[in-house]
C-alpha cells in the first residue's frame, strides 16, 4: 500500500506556493498518494495561536518577506513579495480544488497555477474569471467545476478539512501529515522526503 500524505493548505499561502512543486515531486518519488485538503486558514490560525499577518510585529512581517524571497530564489520561482491582490479571498479556488477531487481529477497542477497567478502574475484569484481561465487552460470543464464549487457537498468538505486540521493540531499552511506526524512548512519538505525514504527502506 502506498503511503498517504494529508496536505493542508490554502491557495493564497505564499509558503504553499514556494513548496508546492517540491512537495509533489517528493511525494511522486516516494510513490505516496496525496490527499489535498484546503482549509479555512483563519480558523486553523485561531486554534494554533498564530496571529493574522497585520497583527504581527513589524520585525516579523519584514522577516517573513525576507524568507519568502530567499526560498523563492532557492526553489527557482518567480515571486512578487507584495502582490497586487494579497490578501484576497481564496475560498473559490480552495473549493474548486475540492470539486476537482470529487470529480476524480488530480488538482495538483490547478493549485500550482492558482498560486502562481497570485504570487507571480498579479492576478486576483478571488475573481471567478481568473479561476475559469486557469481551469480552461488545463482542458477542464470550468463551467461545471465552478458550479460544483458552490455546492453543499463541497462546502461541507471544506468545513471537514478545516475541522480535521484543528483536530490534528495543524499549525498553519502548508502542513503535510504522514501517519499522523506533522511536517509544518515548506522548509520541512526535505525532512518529509527523508522520512518517506526511510519508511520505504524498512519495507524492502
Amino acid at each position: 500500500m502506498n503511503p498517504k500524505i494529508d496536505y493542508y493548505f490554502t491557495c493564497i499561502s505564499p509558503f504553499t506556493y514556494l513548496g508546492h512543486r517540491a512537495f509533489l515531486e517528493a511525494a511522486r518519488t516516494a510513490g505516496a498518494d496525496v490527499n489535498f485538503k484546503p482549509v479555512r486558514l483563519a480558523k486553523v490560525f485561531g486554534n494554533s495561536g498564530a496571529k493574522p499577518l497585520p497583527e504581527r510585529p513589524v520585525c516579523r512581517q519584514e522577516y517573513r518577506l525576507l524568507e519568502i524571497g530567499r526560498w523563492a530564489k532557492k526553489r527557482n520561482l518567480a515571486i512578487n513579495l507584495k502582490p497586487a491582490h494579497f490578501p484576497t479571498d481564496p475560498g473559490l479556488a480552495d473549493r474548486c480544488v475540492i470539486a476537482l477531487q470529487q470529480a476524480g481529477e488530480n488538482p495538483g497542477e490547478f493549485v500550482q497555477l492558482v498560486l502562481a497567478a497570485c504570487w507571480a502574475e498579479e492576478k486576483n484569484i478571488a475573481d471567478e474569471a481568473v479561476i475559469r481561465e486557469i481551469l480552461s487552460s488545463l482542458q477542464l470543464d470550468a463551467e461545471a467545476l465552478v458550479a460544483a464549487s458552490g455546492s453543499v457537498a463541497v462546502g461541507e468538505q471544506y468545513d471537514r478539512n478545516t475541522e480535521d486540521a484543528v483536530d490534528q493540531g495543524v499549525l498553519g499552511a502548508p502542513a503535510y501529515l504522514l501517519n499522523g506526524e506533522q511536517f509544518w512548512g515548506q522548509d520541512r519538505i526535505e525532512l518529509l522526503a527523508e522520512t518517506l525514504e526511510s519508511q520505504r527502506g524498512m519495507k524492502q
